[in-house]
């Protein structure tokens, strides 16, 4: 389900790093030489160039873009260059630190990544930063947003398909007593959000839906005004639907006053190889509008370009 466009006949990496490295040569950087690369190269095509481009050059290839761009389309280029893995950790990494902390970003890598894919961010946040995220979220958050992150982030979850039916209707009356007791901090509420499969958490709450007559997010809007409540809620969103919860980033994003670039940045990066025709699908559905005439209205120049090329816009 992703949107981003590769080429059926892609350059040799030996052809393409001595394009990116043309690029950054003469009068001024070739913007557009880069977006012709890099945001029409898939993740292992990108991991080859970055290696032939150190090998031939004597230089990291992020260390050259840095050098040779700068603001969002920097952001966007240097994030989108990265390998997946890392470049979660990094953005993990930022959302543990004093001024870019966000308990959203934390909670949004771990419930949307698949399991591998999280327990590579883990093995990446190690090699990268020499201490384990696990470690840095539980000194960087407190209280219940501790409880509910440290596990979201070690989860390692069952990804098949199997549901036990029992068990999918036991925790969900567990849920609803936890509920209706207002405990939602309480450690079985926990255990079932942060260990349970995708597969199985649907079932229960597909379940708690037909039993109690309400979908369990509604229940859990007793106080809008709580900030864990938002971020409980959230997280069963990403669990089981991720382009809804996607698509609202994205809309809060553009529709903000002045735009939230590190989101929007964040999502198209993340999500290009993964799910972004399901997330345009449900943009398109929820504003009437497609996201790349959104994005279009919203940002301008290269940065502009390299998002639109990212998220398979015909033209880019």
């Amino acid at each position: 389900m992703a949107t981003l466009t590769v080429p059926s006949q892609v350059p040799s990496p030996t052809e393409d790093a001595e394009q990116l490295s043309k690029a950054f040569k003469g009068w001024g950087t070739n913007e557009s030489l880069i977006i012709s690369i890099l945001a029409h190269r898939s993740a292992a095509q990108r991991k080859l160039i970055q290696q032939t481009y150190a090998e031939t050059y004597g230089e990291d290839l992020l260390k050259a873009l840095d050098k040779e761009l700068s603001s969002d389309f920097e952001r966007t280029v240097l994030l989108w260059t990265m390998d997946p893995a890392e470049r979660d950790a990094y953005l993990s990494n930022e959302a543990t630190k004093r001024f870019t902390s966000s308990n959203w970003v934390l909670m949004e890598i771990a419930c949307t990544r698949s399991s591998l894919d999280l327990f590579m961010v883990r093995q990446a946040y190690h090699a990268r930063f020499k201490k384990s995220l696990e470690e840095d979220v539980a000194y960087h958050t407190t209280g219940d947003f501790r409880k509910l992150l440290v596990p979201l982030v070690s989860s390692f979850r069952y990804e098949g398909d199997e549901v036990h039916m029992m068990l999918a209707k036991s925790e969900a009356k567990i849920l609803r007593d936890k509920i209706t007791d207002k405990a939602y901090n309480d450690e079985e509420l926990i255990r079932i959000l942060t260990t349970r499969s995708k597969a199985q958490l649907n079932a229960t709450l597909n379940h708690y839906n037909n039993e109690f007559g309400n979908a369990i997010c509604k229940d859990l809007k007793t106080d809008p005004k709580d900030d864990y409540l938002k971020l409980l809620r959230a997280t069963i969103k990403c669990l089981t639907c991720p382009e809804k919860y996607l698509e609202k980033v994205l809309r809060l994003a553009i529709n903000k006053m002045g735009t939230d670039e590190w989101a929007l940045t964040r999502v198209v990066t993340t999500r290009a190889e993964v799910d972004m025709q399901r997330i345009k699908e449900e943009y398109q559905r929820r504003n009437s509008v497609p996201l790349d005439r959104a994005i279009a209205g919203d940002t301008s120049g290269d940065y502009e370009k390299m998002l639109l090329a990212l998220i398979g816009h015909e033209d880019a």
